[in-house]
């Protein structure tokens, strides 16, 4: 069913084609002279989830073995939300294979974005806790809308879970390690100008504006020829990469060993209660 999904979603790639006039599935895609947009749209909150995560790895490959595409805007299509990050239903009463298989692929999403040869650019336009700040961090470039509410930042500690070594080392490469640590610690979240001023997103601009920032930061970073450009991310990129590809398994069995605790599983079951509580 949801390799139906995602081929019922591949873009054919030509620029005089119009947008598909409704969004299918769990992404929805557009195109403009080259450049894809992928909208995330798993509402209420845009949160991670096997589905999830498995359709946008798979819309990245086709992306990427499409040539006609050289970009890739990431946005979301749900209001105020960009993604609320993964999806803590998938780590909370499941079997130990169940939670083996979502991890990997929550790896590979990462390891899709992170070494993308696309220019990708995030245009933030809602709150970006966890997982949703991961896949910012990923991107190329970050816009963030400049509303007081869209939040952004790895904030696992506040519920009791540690974020893994290479979530940290995509933060600590984009603010630098002493900004990371505090902000690992702490779990900050962190308000559009702070965000701006520690390096988190590159630009902040008004709500209305951050699509078409986004295609005119496109347009300078597709005025750097490919070849150049994917080599330069690799250098910069790849060794962060290797660190994950590695250890893989045996990153695979940390999480196991982490989220099969009692302790765990209770913070998680709370604080799912709570969101629930929340809904009702």
């Amino acid at each position: 069913m949801a390799q139906d999904l995602v081929d019922g979603l591949l873009i054919k790639a030509r620029s005089h084609l119009p947008p598909p006039s409704e969004p299918l599935g769990k992404l929805s895609k557009r195109d403009r002279k080259g450049v894809a947009v992928i909208k995330l749209k798993n509402p209420p909150v845009n949160s991670l989830s096997l589905e999830v995560l498995t359709e946008f790895v798979i819309s990245l490959e086709k992306l990427e073995n499409d040539k006609t595409f050289r970009g890739v805007i990431v946005t979301s299509d749900c209001p105020g939300i960009f993604s609320a990050g993964l999806d803590l239903t998938e780590m909370c009463g499941k079997s130990q294979a169940h939670y083996a298989e979502f991890w990997r692929a929550v790896q590979e999403l990462w390891l899709r974005l992170y070494l993308s040869n696309l220019v990708l650019i995030a245009a933030i336009n809602g709150v970006s806790p966890a997982g949703g700040c991961l896949i910012s961090l990923t991107c190329d470039y970050r816009v963030l809308a400049d509303n007081p509410k869209y939040n952004i930042g790895l904030n696992e500690t506040l519920l009791g879970v540690v974020a893994p070594s290479w979530f940290k080392d995509t933060l600590v490469n984009t603010v630098g390690h002493r900004t990371a640590e505090r902000a690992l610690q702490l779990g900050l979240l962190f308000p559009p100008a702070e965000a701006l001023r520690v390096g988190m997103v590159d630009q902040v601009v008004p709500e209305d504006q951050v699509h078409s920032t986004a295609l005119s930061v496109m347009a300078q970073w597709l005025a750097v020829p490919d070849h150049a450009r994917q080599l330069t991310k690799s250098l910069m990129r790849k060794p962060t990469a290797d660190r994950l590809v590695k250890q893989r398994d045996a990153d695979i069995q940390y999480f196991l060993q982490f989220v099969s605790r009692d302790s765990i599983q209770k913070s998680l079951r709370m604080y799912l209660d709570k969101l629930r509580q929340k809904k009702g």
